[in-house]
This record gives structure tokens, sequence and C-alpha cells, in this order.
């Protein structure tokens, strides 16, 4: 009687314990959303919270009438679950708990991908293939592995998802990635269209990424632990869920210590990750000892899988969701062929290479990591080309250079009160490819029109000689236009302050929470240059052509004559002050 107690109260605590860990996977939305939020730019961030509130709530409706069906339905073949209604026609008798463990997996494994094509996706395709994801590609390849497919009768293992979410997650990620292309700036060309240089884009907010890996590593005890069925297996899920990340993140700093001189912050928060996406799919199986060898192997792999994508593949992923995910989904299944023993509770079957069970269980891992890489590259490249050849998958240029918060959502900024400027990739000059943007409209253009679209004040006489000091006042999204402009006229240096522009831009309204919000403060950017031997009317001419898109309030330009040198000799040290004269 003792033990039958003791039994049933055992299965109500863990199945609590179930439900607390499916809560605890949820809240690594948020984690999710941090991390992506602080590893790019503050005009994004409103976009990026708004996709990973929406990847799970688009999730959740379809996963009540397709996705839980295909994952977790009666087995068809071996390759899908029945489809079924029983939320709707048996809810007395639903299994509840499973449902809600299972959506909040399925969420995982589309915000996976919403990192990796971050800044410049649209955020209508990018609820399309979220959709797509949780309702068919993840539900029927997690059927393979957790709902009784062809891979878990094969004796296939991934406890938690370093396969079935990570992997999956990662390779769509690569894929769109690949498919949308990089950001602009990333990567600088020469003129045959060589790629000769990778741009760095620091993320706007490191402790909010930080806080979102803290985040992450918190849910990740639910995400490992939650399936546990003795307190012996959680607590060893947990040491093993511990060791690996920790083991990652130090190995990490003293790769990059060594290789870059100075520990890199970033790289050690993706290798925190890392480490715990590779210990995911042997974390029952494994003892201390695998665990630390997986979180080794994770935080260099961590490394050179980012330094592989800016400057082998060239794809742009601005968090590292394909290094961590991806490539350390990959190692962490095929680590459970080599390093699964029974001395972990609860395994009497597993045993890996490196503990005697010779390469059955790793050959049965290396095939569940290519079948389930080819059904994930087919559908997912299939969705976003479909998408592509529709509703369009990118936003347009000066959309990413404004910020998708403003250009999608109408929000001003995520952070009301504060200037925010973008100085990532449009404060480098250099030498360009001669450009004729904006040429023909200017062109076409009346001298009456030019004049009203970019008014000239003080402009010089014709042939006039001299240093001359030019103020351009233009609008953000034309100032790398602009940058190119003056950099093949000759100017190598200027001077670049964030303004704001007082009025009210017809049309512009945005609306927040129903009410129309007022664009009486448009964001500008204002150019200073000081030349002497450039001709002043060529540099005015260039200007006005770049800024001008036919529209009232393209810019204006100041000129300035300096044309006084005051010498001052004070004690051993000669001083120059140039005095400006309208």
């Amino acid at each position: 009687m003792t033990e039958e107690i003791m039994s049933a109260v055992n299965g109500q605590v863990f199945a609590v314990w179930f439900l607390i860990g499916a809560a605890l996977v949820f809240w690594m939305q948020a984690g999710f959303a941090m991390v992506e939020a602080g590893f790019t730019r503050a005009k994004n961030t409103g976009n990026i919270i708004m996709k990973n509130l929406m990847d799970f709530c688009i999730g959740t409706c379809v996963f009540i009438p397709i996705g839980f069906g295909l994952l977790l339905g009666e087995d068809l073949f071996g390759f899908i679950g029945k489809p079924g209604f029983d939320i709707f026609t048996s809810y007395s008798s639903f299994d509840w708990s499973n449902f809600v463990f299972n959506l909040v997996f399925c969420a995982t494994t589309a915000t996976i991908v919403s990192g990796a094509m971050a800044e410049r996706t649209k955020f209508l395709s990018y609820c399309i293939y979220s959709a797509v994801i949780s309702a068919v590609i993840y539900p029927i390849e997690a059927h393979w592995i957790w709902g009784g497919g062809w891979l878990s009768q094969l004796g296939f293992h991934d406890f938690a998802g370093s396969c079935a979410i990570h992997m999956v997650g990662g390779l769509s990620a690569l894929i769109g990635a690949k498919i949308l292309g990089p950001r602009i700036g990333k990567f600088s060309k020469d003129k045959a269209g060589r790629i000769t240089k990778v741009n760095a884009f620091p993320g706007h907010n490191i402790p909010l990424g930080a806080l979102g890996v803290f985040i992450l590593w918190l849910g990740w005890y639910g995400f490992n632990g939650a399936a546990a069925t003795s307190v012996e297996q959680l607590g060893s899920i947990f040491v093993t869920t511990t060791i690996a990340p920790a083991v990652a993140t130090v190995v990490c700093m003293i790769f990059t210590w060594i290789k870059y001189g100075k520990p890199d912050v970033s790289m050690c928060l993706n290798a925190s990750l890392a480490g715990l996406v590779a210990i995911t799919a042997p974390c029952d199986v494994t003892d201390a000892t695998g665990a630390i060898i997986i979180g080794a192997v994770a935080g260099v792999l961590v490394v050179f899988g980012v330094w592989l994508l800016d400057y082998v593949l060239h794809i742009d992923d601005p968090v590292g969701a394909v290094a961590v995910h991806f490539m350390n989904g990959v190692w962490g299944t095929i680590a459970t062929g080599l390093f699964a023993t029974t001395s972990a509770p609860g395994n009497d079957a597993l045993v890996g290479l490196f503990y005697g069970g010779g390469a059955d269980l790793l050959i049965k891992q290396i095939l569940g990591v290519v079948t389930v890489c080819a059904w994930t590259a087919v559908t997912i490249t299939i969705a976003f080309l479909i998408i592509k050849a529709t509703v369009g998958l990118r936003v347009t240029e000066e959309e990413e250079i404004v910020g998708l918060d403003a250009k999608e959502h109408g929000l001003t900024s995520a952070y009301a009160g504060f200037s925010i400027m973008d100085i990532s990739n449009t404060m480098i000059m250099e030498v360009n490819e001669h450009t004729q943007l904006g040429a023909e409209s200017y062109e076409a253009a009346t001298p009456v029109q030019r004049a009203a679209a970019v008014p000239v004040v003080k402009e010089p006489s014709v042939g006039a000689t001299g240093m001359y000091k030019v103020v351009i006042i233009a609008k953000l999204s034309r100032y790398d236009v602009l940058r190119k402009a003056m950099n093949d006229l000759g100017v190598t240096g200027m001077t670049v302050t964030q303004v704001m522009g007082c009025g009210v831009q017809k049309g512009a309204g945005e609306m927040y929470r129903g009410a129309e919000v007022d664009a009486t403060l448009l964001p500008k950017v204002k150019v200073e240059v000081v030349i002497g031997n450039i001709d002043v009317d060529e540099v005015i001419e260039t200007a006005k052509r770049t800024l001008y898109t036919g529209h009232i309030g393209d810019g204006k330009i100041f000129v300035y004559s300096v044309d006084k040198v005051v010498k001052i000799r004070t004690g051993e040290e000669d001083l120059e002050a140039l005095k400006d004269v309208e």
C-alpha cells in the first residue's frame, strides 16, 4: 500500500513538473526576444519583439487544427500522425498537458529562424513562414522522432530536441538568410563585385542580449528536464545541462582571447547557448565527462560557425543563429552516438561508440541528421521561394535603412525619448563604384522643381575660388547615396550629426492604440564638409542630384566661405583659427 501511495504521489509530482517545464520553455520566448533585440540595431527592436510574440501566437493558431495531429496523431506509415480534432470533439478526455508541452517546443523552432533573417524581412512574410514551420515542417519531422514515426522505431535518440528543434530551426535560418541576402553594408565589394571586407554590425544593447541568455539558460532546465521520469534522472539532466554550456563558454572565452587578442563578449554569450543546444539531445544518456567534451567542442564550433558564414559563405546572420542552433544541433545529435552511457540514470540500453557500444547508435544518429536535414531543406526552400515570388520576402532599401520599427509598424522608436541613429554601416568612407542613383529623376526635373526640393542658401557664383564649408541637411534614408557621391568626387572626410527636423509631414501620421501620432519631429542627418581643391559648384550640384526625390523637403544646402586665416603665436605653439564668414 505504501509503495502504491508513493508511486501515485510521484506520478502527480512529475505531472506537475511536466507542466512547470512547459511554462519554462514558454518563458524562453522572452529570452530569444531579448537576445535577438540586443544583438541587432535599435531601429528594429519593436519589429523583433513583435515577431517573437507572434511566432508563438500564430504557432498556437495553426498547431491546434493541424500541427498537433501531424505530430502526435495515430501513426500513418511511420511518416505522419493522423490529423484529428479531439481538442474540439473529445475535450473531456483530451491530453491537455501533452498539447501544451509540444506547443511550446514547436514555437521555439519557429523563433530560431527570426534571428538569422532579422532587420530586412517583411513582417507579413515572417508571419507566413512561421505558420508553415509550426503547421507542417516541424510537426512531421518531430513525429518521426517523438510521435512513433520511423526514426523512433529505428532507435534514433533525441531526448529534448538538438535535432528536432534546433537543427531544424537553424537550417531553416541558414536557407532563409541565403535567399534573403545580407543587410545593406554588411559586405564591402570591389568594382568586380568581389567581397573585400566583412563589416561588423555591433548589437545595440549587449546587456539586453545577456539577460536573454540567462533567461534561456534558466528555461533550458525545463526544456531538457521536463520529460524526466525520476528524481535521479532529473538530477543527472540538470548536471549535464549545467556543465556543457559552462565549459563551452570558458573554452570560447579562451579561444577568442587567443585568436582576437581579447575575450569576445557577444561570442561568449553565443557559446553558452551553443553548449545548451549541443547537450539537449544526449542530456539524459551522457555523464559529466561526456558533457564536458560536448561543451568544449561547442565552444569552438560556434566561433568557427560565425567565421564560416561571414568569410566563406558570405551569409549574414545578425545573431549567430546558424552557428548556435544548426551546427551545434548537428553536433549534439551525433554526440549522442559517441557519449551515451548506461551510467546515466534511466538509461539501460543506449551505449555510444566511446563507451564500448560500437557504431550502431552513431550510424542511426547520422541517418537521422541527414534525413531530417533533407526534409527541412526541401520544404523550407519551397516555402521561402513561394513567399518571395508572391508577397515578397525582403523590405525595400529605404525601409531597411530607416528601420523596420518605423516602416513596418509605425513605431517612431522602441526607446521613446531617446535619439537613435544607426552608425553601423553608414559612417565608412571608401572608394566606391560610380553610381547614378537618383540622376534620372533629377535630370527630368525643371530648375524650379530642383530648387524647391533642395534649396541652396548663399550659393557662390560660378568659378568662385577659395575654401568653403558646405552643410547639407538630408533625409536619413539618402545619406548612404550622398556619402558615396561625395566620396567619388574626392571628399575623404565629413562630419555627420543626427538632427531632428521640426514640422508636420503630410500623410506620415501613424496610429498607436487607435490614435494618430503627429509626425512633428522627423529624423534628419547633417553632413558638414570643408573643401579647398574641389569645385564647390560641383559639390553643390552632386548633393542636389543625390538628395532629389521630387518632394519638397528633400534637403537643404548651406555654403559658407572660409576666406580668412588668423595665425596666432602663443609661446612655442602655432594655432590657426578659421573664421567663418557667410
